[in-house]
């Protein structure tokens, strides 16, 4: 049974940021070179709504957006880490998957893989989609000149 690891909040919270933008098909796919350990679902995954929070002018005083749809689900290991998942919409094989990552990431034996299966393609591919967005809009762009009229 490997001892769980101290796993930094932050490494934590950098993988979600890199697994929810992914859809659950590539997820799933890079998480199939993983050997996986035996794990079971601590909260099946769920439906329910979140308020969004606006603020004026984004740093004035906090108003109510409105809701939005979000699935959550929670998975313990056979070793004894947990791992939570959140996603906006109604994928529940994504969050239940990125539970599934949390989890093992705060796995010494399991950590790496995740990182190098997973998580650096991941981020390697939203990068490059930023990247060709970025050169799109680039394309776009006009620049207006002001012609100052001389006065004589």
């Amino acid at each position: 049974m490997a001892t769980p690891f101290e796993t930094s909040t932050q490494t934590r919270q950098a993988a979600m940021a890199v697994l929810v933008h992914a859809s659950a098909d590539e997820i799933a796919a890079r998480l199939a070179e993983i050997d996986l350990p035996a794990s079971e679902a601590l909260r099946e995954p769920e439906n329910g709504l979140v308020m969004v929070r606006g603020r004026v002018g984004g740093d004035g005083a906090p108003f109510n957006l409105g809701e939005a749809t979000v699935t959550r689900a929670a998975v313990r290991l056979a070793s004894g880490e947990c791992g939570f998942g959140y996603t906006l919409g109604r994928d529940k094989k994504k969050a239940q998957l990125i539970a599934l990552c949390d989890a093992l990431i705060q796995r010494r034996d399991t950590a790496a893989a995740v990182e190098s299966n997973v998580l650096a393609p991941l981020r390697a591919e939203q990068a490059a989609e930023r990247r060709r967005k970025a050169e799109r809009t680039a394309a776009t762009k006009v620049d207006f000149y002001t012609m100052v009229r001389g006065e004589g």
